[in-house]
């Protein structure tokens, strides 16, 4: 007696089809004896117990026998407890107790209880992207899971609570038909939802300065460094940066769903991502946790941001090589994470705003407070954020302390919808731009080295400037491309068409502080 299940895998952020076979022996044991073959980890290998408790439970009493289990492809390994559903489902099947022979229509995924209820799994969204591209019609699934996989269009979503509920659901299928209405979700209106941020920038109290780099930086979705004294609103302007970023697209929501749908994080009430990642990571945080890994490697904080923001506080309380690693991930936007058994790319294309203290005692350059602080313990402290990783990071902005005046100020300061507007504006210039030429980008900070000579070209005097800048502060080719997608940003700000000396002096100045600190 032979039964066959579809069911699918997650690896990296896509999955794989799995055909799950059980074959019975047809003799009679003195105890039912499962065998599973097809590479399982310890927690497939355990769903024999969770598998035959939850058929008692259900009702569904089996003569022991000797059942052989098979994941095939047999070479690739296969983990977690999503298995526990179809293979439930293909020892009734080959016993007898589904009406439905051909099960191939279906694709089952979910962990059972011992009760025989059903409990959500991770990565649901990948494997309804499978089904779809596989012509599977019909997804079952616990029903936590099912908003989550509905996101999906030309997939039938059927959510269960229960083992007896899957019988039932498949035993009333006549001639291909499922005699039950899928669940369905309505996409457009959990994107275009109003998003109610809780802080906003009108809290902020002076630093016009650094609310003006932030808006360049959001703008072009640029990298961005705030030093400056403890108590000087680094962090709290940082939290408000989410707050003026442009919406996510269908597109954008998917593809960050997915990834937080892998590594488990995704509010199943919720379904999609619908607003921009905000993650803040501790700087205890190992380099395998910022970057990904695992023997069957799993997102990391700068996949989980993508999309979105990634925010550093006391960027150099991290450890060296846990900054080290970001390098690649902000140059190419992937993380490409090799083990013995499979090399796996996890996309990365986040913001990052980082912020640190001038000094260990952090009162380096303060007017109001004296810095202990030797020159060698200050190069010491700078010197844990190297040259390379600070290249990368096209905005330096040093946020001095707020004056008594501004903190105690009644002037009403300009709130995040206004400061949106403006970036949102500037975004819809840049995406018009690129979609004319064709480009597959979206914002200024993804421009390579050709759309950088096609859309920031410079006038004579532009020129000098910007040689004069390259010259004296000794900047890299790469500050040299930097400025220039910082200058267009700021040209897209206020709607200019080319480049001006203005706003090349605003980019440059962004690159300045950098010399006085790691000079």
């Amino acid at each position: 007696m032979l039964a066959k299940v579809l069911s699918a895998a997650v690896y990296g952020i896509d999955a794989n089809l799995i055909d799950v076979e059980v074959d019975l022996s047809g003799t009679i044991a003195e105890e039912d004896r499962f065998h599973t073959v097809g590479l399982p980890d310890a927690a497939v290998r355990e769903s024999r117990d969770r598998v035959r408790a939850a058929m008692k439970n259900s009702g569904y009493l089996i003569p022991p026998t000797h059942i052989t289990i098979n994941l095939a492809p047999a070479d690739i390994k296969k983990e977690g407890a999503g298995f526990d559903l179809p293979i439930a489902i293909a020892i009734l099947s080959a016993y007898g107790a589904l009406h439905l022979k051909d099960l191939s229509p279906f694709l089952l995924v979910g962990e059972l209880g011992l009760d025989g209820s059903l409990r959500p799994v991770p990565g649901v969204l990948s494997i309804a992207v499978l089904a779809r591209a596989r012509g599977i019609a019909n997804l079952i699934l616990p029903a936590v899971n099912a908003a989550e996989a509905a996101v999906v269009e030309g997939v039938n979503v059927y959510p269960v609570a229960t083992l007896a509920e899957v019988i039932e659901l498949l035993n009333s299928t006549l001639m291909g038909e499922v005699q039950r209405q899928p669940f369905r979700v309505a996409t457009d209106e959990l994107l275009n939802e109003l998003h109610h941020y809780a802080a906003d920038f009108s809290d902020v109290r002076g630093q016009q300065t650094a609310k003006r780099a932030l808006e360049v930086a959001a703008a072009g979705g640029h990298n961005i460094l705030m030093i400056g004294p403890p108590g000087s609103g680094k962090t709290m302007l940082a939290k408000r940066l989410p707050s003026i970023l442009t919406p996510l697209t269908f597109d954008e929501a998917l593809e960050t769903t997915k990834i937080h749908s892998v590594a488990g994080v995704l509010d199943a009430a919720q379904g999609l991502v619908a607003q921009r990642p905000f993650r803040a990571p501790h700087h205890t945080i190992s380099d395998a946790g910022l970057i990904g890994g695992g023997a069957v490697p799993r997102p990391g904080e700068v996949s989980l941001a993508h999309n979105g923001l990634l925010f550093l506080d006391e960027l150099p309380e991290f450890p060296r090589n846990v900054l080290e690693v970001m390098r690649q991930p902000l140059e190419d936007h992937t993380v490409t994470i090799a083990r013995a058994s499979m090399s796996l790319t996890f996309p990365a294309r986040f913001m990052l705003a980082a912020a640190m203290n001038p000094c260990p005692c952090g009162y380096f350059n303060d007017k109001s407070r004296e810095c202990n602080c030797t020159p060698p313990m200050i190069q010491r402290y700078v010197a844990k954020v190297s040259g390379p990783l600070l290249d990368r990071i096209d905005i330096h902005i040093e946020v001095p302390a707020v004056q008594y005046k501004e903190l105690r100020g009644g002037a009403a300061a300009e709130g995040s919808a206004q400061i949106r507007d403006r970036v949102m504006r500037a975004r819809e210039r840049q995406r018009e731009r690129f979609q004319e030429a064709g480009e597959r980008i979206f914002a200024n900070a993804q421009m390579g080295t050709r759309q950088i000579r096609a859309y920031c070209e410079l006038g004579a005097d532009a020129e000098r400037l910007l040689e004069r800048a390259m010259q004296q502060q000794g900047l890299s080719a790469r500050a040299h491309d930097r400025i220039l997608k910082v200058a267009r940003t700021i040209a897209d700000l206020e709607g200019a068409a080319g480049l001006a000396v203005s706003h090349l002096a605003e980019a440059i100045q962004y690159r300045t502080l950098d010399r006085s600190y790691w000079a």
